[in-house]
């Protein structure tokens, strides 16, 4: 089977950026029972487009997130409550062998098994500040549909099954106490169709024509450990099937509603916005994430409008009338990055962006993969760090997710990395917190990067960074060079010499950050020069040079 990212990419890239303009809604959404807050904002473009990133976020740059449920359980990665219903796909024979057949034992069977037993938020959160995170984020429910809260309208939710624990709650007094602000990620708006594949059955085996548990209703689970519960409130099923939705990424062209894909009834809409509101009422969280093109449930339903104006409004009652909250959406076009912030999956942009932005990535699957463990998959300290500078360098924030085992708790490699990270921010951290984007991003090798495509993806697809490669960043009277390597040369900054004009005060010295040498360097017509230094600082797979201007603002000749 093809990559996710491969597959994604490739059937996202046809689509279109989706106008701002209101479309004819399939769906429009009674507020009756959890009705938007009044205030400034409205749910229509025009009246969102009064957003303004605060400046807390701007200068955060870095967050870690817990992409964590029940998924995480068998530990083969993401979308596997998909996958498990595809007769011959890996996590369909893995599932039949740990398991048995999904006629007998589906996905509301593994959440059953998912106890979370192990799992301590107040130490986890604790580590994550501790590496350089000023934000955290936890995954409220997934595309499985299960809300990992005391969820008012979803009675498949993690206090009433699996761990019987609120998740939600338990993150959000561990971010708090470490004076983190909180973030939710909302991905259940697609169960409609990512759930598809539970509704068939084998075609060939022993169970061939045994139905899926997808089609299962309440009277189903008499005297079964979910009794009292209709399935159809977790798989949403009883509907028309999308089309090609027999191809294990036959959603993929579907994920913005069109392209045959089946499209969700009114009771399902509500339902998920009423979900989506009771779940900011409860937590009031600093940031929502939406794993959706633009909004959720957008084009068809005006679901994602309305959450959008209840969450500033009511994160500016909070707020003493200041709007501090972020809210995030992908695949936006100009004027949708006016009204929330632009996330880009599993990439960045390859310029300064004039509005603030976010890269969400991980530093192995999105859920917990014991292969990539056990293949040392994972990302190194390096990677994370040179993609966080390129990425600041840019006007852009990081949230880099660390995959949590199903028990609760994460795996001694990715403690390695977290470390590695912790020890450059040690160092270096002056150069990413606070900072904002100099007059160009950087130079060097790597500065081309590579093309986006769909909601992002272009991660790793351009030049590896070296130590010719610089990313500049700037506060108050300093300017940072930070190099993506260690130059083993005199290092020659073209953006910093006379002829490039960019460079407007003096420069009235040059320290390397952990080191207490003497840094050498002299100024030319071609280049600001930077003799290597003899003793290399700790973390040095990404250096930075504090470059001290003058405060005067014309440059004085040298």
């Amino acid at each position: 089977m093809k990559s996710a990212v491969t597959l994604l990419c490739s059937t996202f890239a046809a689509l279109p950026l989706v106008a701002a303009d209101a479309p004819q809604f399939a769906s429009r959404i009674s507020d009756r029972a959890e009705p938007v807050a009044p205030g400034k904002f409205q749910p229509s473009w025009e009246s969102l487009r009064q957003y303004e990133v605060p400046e807390w976020y701007r200068n955060a740059k870095f967050g870690i997130w817990a992409h964590w449920g029940p998924q995480c359980q068998p530990e083969q990665g993401d979308w596997y409550g998909r996958f498990m219903y595809q007769e011959g796909s890996d996590d369909n024979k893995f599932h039949v062998g740990h398991y048995g057949p999904p006629s007998e034992f589906g996905f509301k069977d593994v959440i059953n098994t998912w106890k979370a037993e192990k799992w301590d938020p107040d130490r986890l959160v604790a580590l994550y500040k501790r590496v350089g995170a000023q934000y955290f984020f936890a995954l409220a429910n997934h595309h499985d549909n299960l809300d990992l809260w005391d969820s008012k309208y979803q009675p498949w939710n993690s206090v009433r099954v699996g761990p019987k624990k609120d998740i939600i709650a338990g993150w959000a007094k561990a971010a708090r106490a470490q004076g983190l602000p909180f973030g939710v990620s909302v991905h259940a708006a697609h169960a409609w169709i990512w759930y598809e594949p539970a509704q068939g059955a084998d075609k060939a085996g022993p169970f061939a024509g045994a139905a899926y548990d997808g089609v299962l209703t309440t009277a189903d689970g008499r005297g079964k450990w979910w009794d009292g519960l209709d399935p159809q409130a977790l798989y949403a099923q009883h509907h028309a099937r999308s089309l090609n939705s027999e191809n294990p990424w036959g959603i993929s062209p579907q994920w913005a509603w069109g392209n045959g894909a089946s499209i969700p009834d009114a009771a399902y809409c509500e339902k998920f916005y009423n979900r989506t509101i009771d779940l900011i009422n409860r937590y009031d969280p600093d940031l929502v994430y939406f794993d959706d093109t633009v909004l959720p449930l957008w084009p068809v339903s005006d679901a994602g409008l309305r959450i959008a104006a209840h969450f500033y409004n009511s994160n500016m009652r909070l707020h003493n009338g200041r709007l501090q909250g972020v809210m995030l959406g992908k695949i936006l076009n100009e004027e949708q990055r006016r009204c929330l912030v632009w996330d880009i999956e599993r990439g960045a942009s390859n310029q300064i962006e004039p509005l603030p932005w976010q890269t969400d990535t991980c530093i192995g699957d999105w859920h917990y993969r014991r292969s990539v463990y056990d293949h040392d998959g994972y990302k190194s300290a390096k990677t994370v760090v040179q993609t966080l500078a390129d990425i600041v360098s840019k006007n852009g924030n990081l949230l880099l997710n660390i995959p949590v085992r199903g028990d609760g708790t994460i795996d001694d490699k990715e403690q390695k990395v977290l470390e590695g990270i912790a020890a450059w921010m040690d160092v270096n951290k002056e150069s990413i917190f606070g900072t904002r984007p100099w007059k160009v991003f950087g130079e060097g090798p790597a500065s081309e990067g590579a093309a986006l495509e769909a909601q992002g993806f272009n991660e790793g697809k351009g030049k590896a960074f070296t130590g010719e490669d610089v990313r500049f960043t700037t506060k108050g009277s300093a300017l940072y060079a930070i190099v993506m390597g260690w130059p083993v040369k005199p290092l020659a900054i073209r953006s910093l010499g006379g002829s490039a004009r960019l460079l407007d005060r003096t420069i009235a010295g040059i320290e390397l950050l952990g080191s207490d040498e003497i840094v050498r360097w002299k100024r030319t017509d071609d280049a600001l020069v930077l003799e290597a230094a003899k003793a290399r600082p700790a973390s040095d797979f990404a250096v930075v040079y504090k470059i001290k201007l003058e405060p005067d603002a014309r440059l004085a000749s040298e």
